[in-house]
């Protein structure tokens, strides 16, 4: 495994590992815990298949616009804050003025403060754009800076353009895995997905199958931020939730 773990550090943590210190809007089951035994919190943790160690670092259920304030973004005039149901989520309506220099993603939201080297991410997501064969939404991380960075590209149809893990790395983004044999279902509605970064190894699943739908084996990044965007489709993101055996606190902004 190539990355350095220097600085690291845990973060403090109070009840249940939730961050002490924080600005986060808990899950509600999270603000239960104090209220119930401490097993029931912990079995909790053990349904979302977290390894030994890992520590819930970040949580976001996007309750109110302040939310935003969590992120730095690619071009901040294509999200909003959305509300539908009661349920609150970042929305991804489109139409982003960013131009990076090599052929990558346009948009982009990524946790502003937070850098994390082995995690696992889970989160839900809705795509709100028509069917075709790209069509994407894309969770990203190891982000260094805008021209270095993995980026998950979760479409319909697999090629080398679509449906992988890719590396984005001075260079225009080039695909870590073999082209799979299927892409994913969007179809309408909310979707689960899972990152994780262990061991040198980076998989992404869809949907609760127990099998990834992108991976590779390679890891060749360093400690990065990490967020939600898709290369040019719309969507929104809600339930974030992410644990790490340790983190950094990032120390400059990424598109300013």
């Amino acid at each position: 495994m190539d990355r350095v773990r220097s600085t690291a550090t845990k973060r403090q943590t109070g009840c249940a590992g939730v961050p002490a210190g924080i600005r986060r809007k808990a899950p509600v089951w999270l603000g239960l815990a104090g209220l119930v035994p401490f097993f029931l919190a912990a079995s909790l943790y053990a349904q979302s298949g977290v390894p030994e160690g890992y520590e819930l670092v970040y949580s976001q259920d996007f309750t109110d616009a302040s939310a935003l304030d969590d992120f730095t973004f690619s071009d901040q005039r294509a999200w909003s804050h959305g509300n539908e149901g009661g349920r609150g989520y970042l929305d991804l309506e489109g139409g982003s003025k960013y131009r990076p220099k090599h052929r990558s993603p346009l948009n982009i939201a990524l946790i502003d403060d937070l850098l994390l080297a082995d995690f696992v991410l889970e989160a839900e997501a809705w795509q709100t754009g028509r069917e075709y064969g790209h069509r994407d939404l894309s969770l990203f991380f190891g982000f260094e800076g805008p021209n270095r960075y993995y980026y998950a590209h979760l479409a319909t149809e697999p090629d080398d353009r679509a449906h992988n893990i890719f590396l984005v790395d001075n260079a225009d983004r080039a695909p870590m895995g073999v082209v799979p044999v299927k892409g994913v279902d969007w179809g309408s509605g909310w979707k689960r997905v899972r990152v994780e970064r262990q061991d040198g190894s980076l998989r992404v699943y869809f949907d609760g199958e127990r099998q990834p739908t992108v991976s590779t084996d390679r890891d060749p990044l360093g400690w990065g931020r990490v967020g939600f965007g898709s290369f040019d489709d719309t969507g929104r993101f809600s339930l974030i939730r992410i644990w790490a055996p340790e983190t950094q606190k990032a120390a400059k902004p990424t598109f300013k």
